[in-house]
């Protein structure tokens, strides 16, 4: 069997964007959006692009539900799991917090 070829999201997630006055975006997300997601058992952060699934565009303050892809994913094999809770980022600025509620990639399953 050959290397499993990534083209696909590795989990789905709730996500609540914070508002403007919460210290989140002013600006309103777009399907594909591309925040740093920051799991706590970790101190390594990684590129999460959130493909939303019931909505194109979400302004802060609002959830969503997305398929999210992460880029380092052979960090985190093993080690998530559906409930496990995340922080997206842009830089520094936690601009929302998400929840796993499927694991897509069995790779990455605790």
């Amino acid at each position: 069997m050959g290397k499993f070829v990534k083209n696909s999201a590795d989990f789905i997630a709730e996500l609540k964007y914070l508002t403007t006055e919460d210290g989140g975006r002013s600006t309103p997300a777009f399907s594909g959006y591309r925040p740093q997601v920051k799991f706590a058992f970790s101190d390594m952060q990684t590129s999460g692009q959130q493909i939303f699934l019931n909505k194109e565009i979400v302004y802060p303050g609002e959830d969503v539900l997305a398929e999210i892809t992460i880029i380092s994913t052979e960090i985190f094999a093993g080690k998530l799991y559906s409930g496990l809770s995340f922080e997206f980022r842009e830089g520094a600025r936690v601009i929302g917090n998400g929840k796993i509620v499927e694991i897509l990639n069995k790779d990455l399953e605790r």
